[in-house]
């Protein structure tokens, strides 16, 4: 018996067109298609396949911070990542080096949710 991998990370968003913006744009990830739930919502494409669903009509407040409640990606240039954020006006922490060697870099969603960016070391 074992888990076999991560299917997809749900979180809660107040509007979800102003969260798809963000998500497609400044995130650049792959809408996709949504079964008709009876609330609203999106679905994105990670990787390969896995995923991101927002549940809409968020009434309670995010508790999200860089060192404690986040989602990580592996992003493939943290380089052009962070201009293209930077371009985007996202809110984004400097660059930092953790103590393992991987480099990372966190932005924020519209609704206070924090998102690593990271590229593992180089082994």
């Amino acid at each position: 018996m074992q888990v076999k991998q991560l299917n997809h990370v749900a979180l809660h968003v107040a509007d979800v067109q102003r969260s798809v913006v963000f998500y497609r744009d400044a995130m650049c990830l792959p809408v996709m298609d949504r079964p008709a739930f009876d609330f609203p919502g999106a679905w994105f494409r990670l990787g390969v396949d896995q995923e991101l669903h927002l549940i809409g009509d968020r009434s309670q407040a995010v508790h999200s911070s860089h060192r404690g409640t986040h989602v990580a990606f592996v992003v493939d240039d943290l380089d052009a990542w962070e201009k293209h954020l930077d371009q985007m006006d996202a809110n984004r922490l400097p660059r930092r080096i953790r103590p393992d060697g991987a480099h990372q870099t966190f932005v924020q969603d519209p609704d206070g949710h924090w998102i690593e960016l990271c590229v593992p070391a180089a082994h």
